[in-house]
């Protein structure tokens, strides 16, 4: 016996249509709480989606089930227009294609070559640091994230401007893209007004700043083991490789998806740190009995555990990609509710990882839960997806997170400088207001 999905109307989503705009999160935890795991949102006559915290269906519908579910259009085609169709927003053979020839390129061993360079670039980041000074810290660890991830790319062959310029364009094209998704109304006016053009066109500069890289870097013959030579020799089955737009478009995601949920981690951790500073000590006491040898920053990364605790449980609390969207093929049921084809289903992994039937004291900041116990939560911890469309980049963000605490902690002591912390929920969960003020060690 089916059971329906509880509702919410179109008119209790108009009347609460600017708290939506602002910040939907206590909206949809209203609704959790009033209607259950999993209810049907109207967003328009014909349009409705369904919202879900239940950690089986998350599981049974990114893992379990995954062959009948593809990505919304959010992403396969309102994402495309700005970066192109790469391993994030393709579908079916495509992706498969994608993913098998890119995965080597990811690799802990080859993501090795890259370690010593992303210590480099954040030492150097971290100069913008002033002792005893009250600073936003987002906008450092933004241009930290951004720049590792610019040197993992292409070693010191990119032009600073043009990396200024390409930062810019990431972070305008990603604003419009909230803009799009969150005012479907005036997605007309956006088009007559000329605002979407203006926007497109800025996608148009940055392939051709990444064009003329990639063929810099094809005529000077040199080899860098850098992420751009690894993405130029990777091959098809049948032996050849990426055509240039292809690269292209893998690029600009990698740039998109790369730099802006590392920095908003990073400034979540900081200032979980900055609220328990017995945890910056805890920190601090690992690097010093690691020892003073950093020939084997890898080796250093994999026992740096404490560090890594404190990062796993700020991205359960915050996780950048704080929804997943899927769309099924087929009809399905979970738990005796029905959806039909072409349903669209977002899973908040904001709800799911702080829902009180999944987690001890689930709003409380307790890195130790993460202590020889990941797999335990394997089944309701998502910060990098789950199933076959994991992120590739897991590895790489983790491991530059945890130099990037690390080197912050061995020079400086943190405080807070803000009350509590503030989210502001875009196509990524980003900080606000993230005051901290720095003491040197």
């Amino acid at each position: 016996m089916l059971r329906a999905v509880p509702e919410v109307s179109l008119i209790k989503f108009i009347r609460h249509s600017l708290e939506i705009l602002k910040n939907p999160l206590p909206f949809h935890n209203r609704n959790f709480e009033k209607k259950g795991d999993i209810f049907k949102l109207n967003v328009g006559f014909n349009t409705k989606i369904f919202f879900c915290r239940d950690a089986g269906f998350a599981q049974y519908v990114l893992q379990k089930n995954q062959k009948n579910y593809v990505k919304s259009k959010i992403q396969t085609v309102d994402l495309v227009k700005y970066v192109g169709e790469g391993l994030l927003t393709s579908e079916g053979d495509k992706w498969k294609k994608q993913r098998k020839m890119m995965q080597p390129a990811f690799h802990k061993q080859k993501l090795k070559n890259l370690l010593s360079g992303m210590q480099e670039t954040i030492a150097f980041q971290y100069q913008k640091i002033s002792s005893n000074n009250t600073i936003d810290i987002f906008p450092v660890l933004n241009d930290l994230a951004f720049q590792t991830v610019v040197k993992s790319l292409f070693t010191k062959a990119a032009k600073s401007k043009d990396m200024e310029r390409l930062q810019f364009i990431t972070e305008a094209n990603q604003r419009m893209l909230v803009r799009e998704l969150r005012q479907p109304y005036l997605a007309s006016w956006f088009k007559i007004s000329g605002v979407l053009q203006k926007h497109l066109d800025l996608t148009k500069e940055a392939r051709q700043i990444l064009k003329t890289i990639v063929e810099e870097r094809k005529l000077s013959g040199k080899r860098y083991d850098d992420l751009l030579d690894m993405l130029l020799e990777t091959k098809y089955d049948d032996g050849f490789g990426m055509s240039e737009e292809q690269l292209i478009d893998e690029i600009l995601i990698i740039f998109t998806a790369g730099h802006e949920t590392t920095s908003n981690s990073l400034t979540f951790t900081f200032q979980l740190l900055a609220k328990h500073p017995e945890y910056q000590d805890s920190i601090y006491k690992e690097y010093l009995d690691l020892g003073a040898d950093q020939s084997d920053l890898m080796l250093r990364i994999s026992q740096s555990k404490i560090c890594q605790q404190v990062i796993e449980e700020s991205m359960r609390l915050y996780p950048p990609a704080y929804f997943i969207d899927r769309v099924n093929k087929e009809t399905d049921t979970f738990n005796k509710m029905e959806f039909k084809p072409g349903s669209n289903l977002l899973f908040s992994i904001y709800e799911i990882h702080r829902h009180p039937n999944l987690w001890d004291n689930p709003n409380t900041f307790y890195p130790e839960r993460f202590a020889d116990k990941t797999k335990q939560y394997s089944a309701q911890y998502y910060p990098f997806g789950a199933g076959p469309r994991k992120c590739i980049g897991n590895n790489f963000a983790m491991f530059e997170m945890i130099i990037a605490v690390t080197e912050l902690i061995k020079n400086y002591k943190i405080y807070a400088d803000f009350d509590s912390i503030e989210i502001t929920p875009l196509i990524t969960l980003k900080p606000k207001n993230a005051f901290l003020k720095f003491e040197k060690r």
